[in-house]
C-alpha cells in the first residue's frame, strides 16, 4: 500500500490523469459537432423522424438536446463540418492516449531512451481508441438493455456482470497497449480488476446523479452543469485507471526484482 503511495507521488500520476482528462473533454465537443452533422443528414427531409428523436434519447444529449427540443429542422448535415469534427475529435483522442502512455511509461520505469518515437505512439493511441471505442459501445447496449422495461432482477444481475467484465478487459487492454514493456498476466490483471470495477461503480453513480442534475436545471445552467460534470466524469475516470496501474507497478516491485529487470516490449527491439 505504502508503495503504491509512494509512486503514486512521485510519478505524479494526479497531473497525468488531469492532463489525460482535458484532452479527453477536449475530444468530446467535436464529437457532439459530428453527432449534430449526421443528425442533419438523417432528419433531413424525414419530418417524422424529427418528431420522434425530439421524444428519444437523443434529446437528453446535452447542448445538442437543446437544439433537437427547440428546433430539429436546424440541424442541417455539412461535409466540411463533419471531416474537420472527426479530425479533430480524432487528434483530441489520440493526444489523450499519448498521455496515457506517458503516464504507464513513467509508472512502470521505462527509460526514456527505449521509449516509443512520434508515429509508434500515435499508432498505440489509435489502436487504443478502438479498443476503447467498440469496447465503449457494446457497454452501452449491455446499459441500454439493463434499463429496459420488464427484464427480470436476475438477467438485470447478470448483465451488469457482462459490464463489470467489459471494463475490466478494456482497461487490461489498455494497460497492454499504451505500456511500452512486456507484461505478463499478473501483472496486468490485478489493477484491471480493481479498476474495472471502479469504472462500473462511477458509472452507476455519475450515470445517475448526472442525468438528475441535467435535467432538472434551466437551459443555461444545465449547459454549464454538463461541461462540469463531463469535466468531473473524465477525471475520476483518469484517475481510477492510472491508480490501477500504480497498484500493478506496486504488486510488482514487492514480489519481483527490481523494474529495470523487467523486458522490454519485443516490438522495440533497438533505438528509435
Amino acid at each position: 500500500m505504502f508503495g503504491g503511495i509512494d509512486g503514486f507521488i512521485r510519478h505524479r500520476t494526479s497531473r497525468h490523469a488531469a492532463l489525460l482528462a482535458h484532452y479527453g473533454f477536449l475530444s468530446v465537443f467535436p464529437m457532439l459537432v459530428v453527432l449534430t452533422t449526421i443528425l442533419g443528414y438523417v432528419l433531413e427531409n424525414r419530418p417524422g423522424l424529427r418528431v420522434e428523436i425530439v421524444d428519444s434519447a437523443f434529446a437528453n444529449i446535452p447542448i445538442v438536446g437543446e437544439t433537437i427540443g427547440s428546433d430539429p429542422s436546424s440541424l442541417k448535415g455539412n461535409v466540411f463540418v463533419l471531416v474537420i469534427g472527426l479530425a479533430t475529435a480524432l487528434w483530441a483522442g489520440s493526444k489523450a492516449f499519448v498521455s496515457a502512455q506517458n503516464a504507464m511509461n513513467d509508472i512502470w520505469a521505462v527509460p526514456e531512451h527505449a521509449r516509443p518515437n512520434i508515429a509508434k505512439a500515435r499508432g498505440r493511441s489509435l489502436l487504443a481508441v478502438a479498443v476503447v471505442g467498440v469496447s465503449q459501445v457494446a457497454a452501452s447496449i449491455v446499459s441500454g438493455i439493463i434499463g429496459i422495461a420488464g427484464v427480470s432482477w436476475l438477467s438485470r444481475g447478470l448483465l451488469t456482470l457482462a459490464t463489470v467484465a467489459i471494463n475490466i478487459a478494456l482497461l487490461a487492454a489498455a494497460f497492454r497497449i499504451l505500456t511500452f514493456r512486456r507484461l505478463s498476466g499478473r501483472q496486468l490483471w490485478p489493477g484491471a480488476i480493481g479498476a474495472g470495477i471502479g469504472f462500473s461503480i462511477l458509472q452507476v453513480i455519475t450515470g445517475t446523479v448526472v442525468a438528475r442534475l441535467i435535467q432538472s436545471a434551466t437551459p443555461v445552467y444545465g449547459s454549464f452543469a454538463a461541461v462540469i460534470a463531463l469535466l468531473t466524469w473524465l477525471s475520476l475516470h483518469a484517475m481510477v485507471s492510472l491508480i490501477g496501474v500504480e497498484a500493478n507497478a506496486a504488486l510488482d516491485r514487492h514480489r519481483s526484482p527490481p523494474l529495470a529487470d523487467v523486458s522490454l516490449d519485443p516490438s522495440v527491439s533497438g533505438s528509435d
